[in-house]
């Protein structure tokens, strides 16, 4: 998660949502991908660290399914990077931040305990949850202020 947390600090320096996410091997803990949100720089809506890191890690492994594989993320997944999640098959979520308004694991639709997901990764979040909801805070409060 520390690889995670320095992610989200280069995302917030670079005006973007301050989310890092890297992917590891589960068997010997290698990391695979990293990266941090791009929706700003890449113009793109769909560049969640999530979304980007599964697609640099399939790369990689030259396989669309990631079933040993964990994620740490600094936020909560969206329900849009959830299902991606349960269709890369990753084997582990780790998240830090909790997003009772976006997010889509243990808030909003709880993607992987809909009766169609048919994929769910083990989750455990709360992982370095104040300093991912710090990093948050400053910069909202920044960007209002």
């Amino acid at each position: 998660m520390a690889r995670a947390l320095e992610l989200a600090r280069a995302a917030a320096a670079a005006g973007e949502v301050p989310v890092g996410a890297v992917i590891v091997d589960g068997a010997t803990g290698r990391e695979l991908a990293a990266a941090h949100n791009r929706v700003e720089t890449d113009h793109d809506p769909t560049a969640h660290a999530e979304l980007l890191v599964i697609r640099a890690a399939a790369a990689r492994a030259r396989s669309p399914r990631l079933s040993g594989c964990d994620l740490y993320v600094t936020l909560e997944p969206c329900p849009m990077c959830a299902q991606a999640i349960a269709f890369a098959r990753l084997r582990r979520v780790y998240f830090g931040a909790y997003d009772p308004k976006g997010g889509g694991v243990d808030h909003g639709p709880r993607i992987f305990a809909q009766p169609t997901c048919h994929h769910r990764p083990e989750v455990y979040g709360g992982i370095e949850e104040q300093a991912a909801a710090i990093l948050l805070r400053e910069f909202f409060a920044g960007r209002r202020g």
